[in-house]
């Protein structure tokens, strides 16, 4: 049975995590994409994974997502990386990690290397999607939509079973934390991977990480007729696949 905790942020304001210590120095950080939780099976699969080959493991929901406190359309690219930077130095410490980052949780994985990158070891993005919300909403809303955020604050998308709430507040954060425009000197492992028939996000978004970093082994991998999520058990598997090459 999988134990989920909490961080306190505050009185009011909580954060759930799952997490896996082991004598091992090494952990694995997961993070999940827009709206998504640590119910899916991504973050089940890899902490499974980091159990068998005693490999610590960390998972988080940011705040507004799943059961952690606070209202999602408070929530910005800023404030969920700040929650992930407080877990890391709560949970991790001074050990090194591998990051996986599920779609925006490439972004958010992007946003620790200025803090921890002599601990970072490998990192695999999962449908990369970072600076989604300017390009692959914002340009792509027609002006009513435009007009609505501006005046109302807020548009409700609809994509899909799902409705997204996009705040204004949230698109104007995002363009301050632009990451494609900056070179990350590194020489570790990193892997991006990528559904060939993804609709989400373009195959371009995988590249255009790789491009940021200057140095180290890079790699794309594009998996045939593979969606978004990569959630099927033949895509968690060749996930699991591509992280032992990280770590070894």
């Amino acid at each position: 049975m999988i134990k989920y905790n909490y961080y306190t942020l505050s009185k009011s304001k909580k954060i759930r995590y799952l997490k896996s210590g082991q004598k091992n120095n090494l952990y694995i950080v997961f993070l999940h994409g827009f709206m998504s939780d640590l119910e899916g099976k991504k973050p089940k699969h890899f902490l499974k994974f980091a159990i068998k080959n005693k490999i610590g493991f960390l998972a988080l929901e940011y705040s507004g997502h799943g059961k952690s406190s606070g209202k999602f359309t408070n929530g910005n690219i800023s404030k969920w990386s700040r929650e992930t930077n407080l877990l890391i130095k709560k949970i991790i410490k001074k050990n090194d990690f591998i990051l996986i980052g599920s779609s925006m949780g490439a972004w958010i994985s992007i946003n620790q290397f200025k803090f921890f990158k002599k601990q970072i070891i490998g990192f695999l993005g999962i449908g990369s999607a970072p600076e989604f919300l300017e390009n692959l909403m914002w340009k792509k809303f027609s002006k009513k939509m435009k007009d609505e955020i501006i005046k109302k604050g807020i548009y409700n998308l609809k994509y899909g079973d799902y409705t997204y709430p996009i705040t204004l507040q949230l698109v104007k954060d995002g363009r301050k934390n632009k990451v494609l425009n900056k070179k990350i000197k590194s020489k570790i492992n990193i892997t991006m991977v990528h559904g060939q028939n993804d609709e989400v996000v373009p195959i371009s978004y995988s590249r255009k990480v790789l491009k940021i970093f200057s140095a180290g082994k890079k790699k794309l991998v594009i998996i045939k007729k593979g969606d978004h999520s990569l959630s099927s058990p033949k895509y968690l598997n060749l996930l699991k696949k591509e992280l032992k090459l990280i770590i070894n």
